[in-house]
């Protein structure tokens, strides 16, 4: 607002205090007269808003964004953040908020500032803030519901999306992410609805269709989503995900046109995201026809690529484990027994991807008292924020841990189970998390759930990590993009279990996959002995299970126990020696370490 309009709108003020109807009726003769002036309309909302007349208040506060996204130094920052010239940006709206504190447009910006360097609390906090100023926002309330996927609180973003259609419903971005977002909490049927509306809707939309297959190929519709994904690449035949998606379901094989459509697609100017996908989807072409050496070289280049992107540091995992064995000693853990929330609901299978976690799913959702959910995203959420909060960093749960004060314990295992209940959709008395990270978190997962248990699932080391090698992971395990730091990575794992066999001994449950595929039976027994139920024949029938399954191994979990997956590395073996040289002797013994006692450190 410039200074002749603030000294105009100045009595407006005064008026607004006394009269707020004749103050909105002044206003409207000031915005009439200069439709650019935004601090004029903000304040018309505010006072209609105040006289009980939203949606005239509504279409004031839009007058009031369009007003400030026509501001000459509105567009300067908006061109900034094109540019990702954040601090450039982040000063400008410092400037702007500084003099018009309720500008909701520069609110909005602001929160996609911090969105973009990954502080999505301040984003939310940003987000809230507009929405309040401004109810009608409706792009605002779509960046809330973003924000809060990106949280992994898909729940709540799923209740800000049904308000953001309430008020546009041909909003055909947030109703992709409501299709994602109940995907994300297990309502398939609903999600699958909109998608299926949403691709007749838009027939030439390439990423609908590969959002599509993906819900297809969770509720095992393969026929269906091969058909989607293929749709997709009949629309964009360089679309690297969609080739993956293809490559992932491990069912597909890809013909000489495939091939040839891949390789046309790796020669043009794509971009790189595109470009890895390719490599890892060649990969497995080329796999499948015994070319061992062209297989490889294309693993190795997605790889590559995908790991100079993500800048794994191997050392910091190697510097987690060493402090939570440092932490959580005997005693530590003596001192804390049995202070966490009691419910045993949870069942947590944990380890490395791609070593049989999602079978062992599989078999234990099939019994008729336990329910198979997904990889949760909760533990490692809650760890994080605590350490952050406790003022350390990130990975720092441990110290966070030594701080607590007892209580704290039993209310972050009530969280847990509070946040994960959005997934549970019957009323069996368990079920399962199966994230695999969830191995660095042993401890706190004991310390806040005492009576939860805890299976550990380990594969042969050369079959697991070349597994991982071979695989494109949608987010998250940076680690599995170079063979040295996936050994580093499974010995470090091998290193803590270690460490919870020696000051938790009896408490986690180690599945080896090879003797399950040796022994399903006596395997499952064992399992189910653990966890205190019933053998059930259904368990051995684990592929007749229908439940969705979100993971890689989605297909495989649909067949019996098979040894397709056993010794895969073999002719890939003259190029693995980073990965032997990293395992050391975990490579013989990974399965049967040495005896462990309390005490041996």
């Amino acid at each position: 607002m410039t200074n002749s309009e603030a000294r105009q709108v100045s009595p407006i003020v005064e008026l607004a205090r006394r009269d707020p109807a004749a103050a909105a009726a002044e206003l409207r003769v000031i915005t009439a007269r200069n439709p650019a002036d935004a601090g004029a309309h903000r304040m018309l909302g505010r006072l209609l808003r105040q006289l009980g007349r939203d949606a005239e208040a509504a279409r004031a506060e839009m007058d009031a964004v369009r007003a400030a996204a026509h501001d000459p130094r509105m567009i300067a920052i908006a061109q900034a953040l094109l540019a990702n010239d954040l601090s450039s940006a982040e000063a400008g709206l410092r400037q702007r908020l500084a003099a018009q504190p309720t500008d909701v447009a520069a609110i909005r910006m602001m929160a996609e500032l911090a969105g973009r360097i990954g502080r999505y609390k301040d984003a939310e906090s940003l987000l809230v803030r507009a929405i309040e100023l401004a109810p009608g926002f409706t792009a605002a309330r779509a960046n809330l519901a973003i924000v809060l996927y990106k949280q992994n609180r898909f729940a709540e973003a799923g209740e800000v999306l049904e308000q953001v259609l309430a008020q546009d419903p041909g909003n055909v971005s947030s109703r992709n992410l409501l299709a994602a977002t109940l995907g994300r909490i297990g309502d398939y049927d609903e999600a699958i609805a909109i998608y299926g509306e949403l691709t007749q809707t838009f027939p030439d939309h390439a990423k609908l269709w590969m959002s599509y297959g993906h819900l297809l190929k969770t509720v095992g519709r393969q026929e269906e989503s091969i058909a989607a994904y293929r749709r997709a690449l009949a629309i964009e035949p360089h679309l690297g995900e969609v080739w993956w998606s293809l490559a992932n379901l491990k069912t597909v094989t890809f013909d000489d046109a495939d091939i040839a459509a891949m390789e046309a697609a790796l020669a043009q100017d794509i971009s790189g995201e595109d470009r890895f996908h390719l490599h890892f989807a060649l990969g497995k072409a080329f796999g499948d026809r015994k070319a061992a050496e062209a297989s490889f070289g294309h693993y190795a280049a997605g790889n590559d690529l995908r790991s100079r992107e993500l800048a794994y540091d191997p050392d910091a995992t190697s510097q987690a484990v060493d402090r939570m064995i440092e932490v959580l000693t005997p005693a530590f853990l003596a001192e804390r027994q049995g202070v966490g929330d009691p419910a045993p609901d949870p069942i947590f299978i944990l380890g490395l991807p791609r070593a049989g976690s999602t079978l062992l799913e599989q078999i234990l959702a099939s019994h008729s008292a336990v329910e198979g959910t997904m990889e949760l995203p909760d533990i490692p959420a809650i760890a994080m924020r605590e350490a952050r909060e406790a003022g350390g960093d990130a990975r720092d749960w441990p110290g966070a841990a030594a701080q607590m004060p007892p209580g704290r314990f039993a209310e972050l295992g009530a969280e847990f189970l509070e946040r994960t209940r959005v997934q549970r959709k019957t009323g069996k008395p368990f079920y399962i998390d199966k994230l695999p990270n969830n191995w660095s978190y042993v401890g706190l997962i004991h310390l806040i759930l005492p009576n939860a248990k805890i299976i550990d699932a380990r594969r042969n080391p050369m079959d697991c990590c070349f597994s991982n090698f071979r695989q494109h992971f949608a987010k998250g395990q940076a680690f599995t993009y170079s063979l040295e730091h996936i050994g580093r990575y499974y010995a470090d794992y091998v290193r803590a279990m270690d460490h919870y066999d020696r000051v938790l001994p009896g408490c986690i449950h180690r599945v080896i996959h090879e003797r399950l595929l040796d022994d399903p039976e006596a395997e499952v027994r064992a399992m189910l002995d653990y966890l205190g139920l019933p053998f059930e024949e259904a368990c051995m029938e684990f592929h007749r299970n229908t439940r969705a399954v979100r993971t890689a191994s989605s297909e495989q979990v649909r067949r019996p126990i098979n040894r397709d997956g056993v010794d895969q590395w073999e002719p890939y073996a003259q190029w693995l020696g980073p990965l032997r040289d990293a395992l050391g002797d975990l490579v013989t013994t990974y399965a049967d370490r040495p005896a462990l006692h309390p005490g041996t450190m």
